[in-house]
């Protein structure tokens, strides 16, 4: 690959209200055509939403080959798919459905997504994918120490990051702080539910704010989400312990990061297989040496 080349990627943003996808450039964490939001299904069971998220892909791949046709240019090759997901996810099966249907638990959602997609899919929680992003393209590069994410949205997901090392699948919107999980106050969906001022819901932020600091003294504080984009009407009322910062890639960071974590891993799968099928071949190249010696020993006897 030349220096100048793109290598992409296609994110997937799963969340309560909508799904959001494109096609990311991850050695610069843009976008690299349309970037498409629908609405998630209601109810949110598992086989409508990936039956959305395919389509979403094939209007994505559509829209990029014929934007290439259409400029004289090859149609852009796709590394990779990765999938952010509201749930600790583990080998591929997420575990909770705090904001989606209850059939998500115990659901295998990459071997789901991989079939709508067409192709091997990696799923991963979707704070976590968020925070990958903006650990290398964002307000967390280059910073040491225990930095939070936080992704304010329809509810609260978190990525924990030590001296750049993501800790995978933590759920602090679900931590318990005036004897209810933290989110139910402290979400994005919560101000608009609840009807409440931004100096009133920062108040409540600020709570469950306070709670994480007691237990993990971070380094740094970054809030995601579509309310990141108006930070200014609530960080200032923000009186927990600093600094607290809105997210640079703003509510990409979970497509920019999925579409990351994406190709990682197929590269990592990419790097096994050929290691096994280098075993095998070894393994057969010695069978059939042991084979001629075992020929010519009985042929000199």
């Amino acid at each position: 690959m030349h220096e100048g080349e793109r290598l992409l990627a296609i994110g997937v943003d799963v969340g309560g209200t909508g799904i959001k996808a494109a096609i990311v450039d991850v050695k610069t964490g843009e976008m690299a055509g349309e970037r498409i939001r629908v609405l998630t299904p209601v109810p949110s069971k598992p086989a409508v939403v990936v039956a959305s998220a395919g389509r979403v892909v094939a209007r994505l791949v559509r829209a990029a080959n014929s934007a290439a046709v259409a400029a004289g240019l090859p149609t852009p090759v796709i590394q990779a798919i990765g999938v952010g997901f509201p749930s600790p996810v583990i080998n591929g099966v997420t575990k909770t459905a705090a904001n989606v249907d209850p059939e998500w638990v115990g659901f295998d959602a990459q071997a789901a997504f991989s079939r709508s997609f067409k192709r091997r899919t990696w799923v991963v929680n979707d704070a976590d994918a968020a925070g990958v992003a903006e650990m290398r393209f964002g307000a967390g590069h280059g910073k040491r120490g225990v930095v939070i994410v936080l992704t304010l949205g329809t509810g609260v997901g978190s990525g924990i990051f030590i001296d750049g090392r993501l800790v995978p699948n933590t759920e602090l919107g679900h931590m318990e702080v005036g004897g209810k999980d933290a989110e139910r106050r402290s979400s994005a969906n919560a101000r608009v539910r609840r009807g409440q001022s931004w100096k009133a819901w920062a108040e409540d932020l600020d709570d469950h704010l306070r709670a994480i600091d007691v237990l993990f003294s971070p380094s740094l504080i970054i809030l995601g989400g579509g309310v990141s984009k108006k930070a200014d009407r609530f960080l200032p009322f923000l009186k927990a312990q600093g600094p607290i910062v809105a997210a640079q890639l703003r509510n990409d960071a979970g497509i920019v990061g999925a579409g990351m974590v994406g190709l990682e891993r197929e590269i990592e799968m990419v790097r096994e297989e050929q290691d096994v099928a280098e075993q095998k071949a070894a393994a057969v190249a010695a069978a059939l040496a042991a084979a001629a010696l075992a020929t010519t020993a009985s042929g000199a006897g």
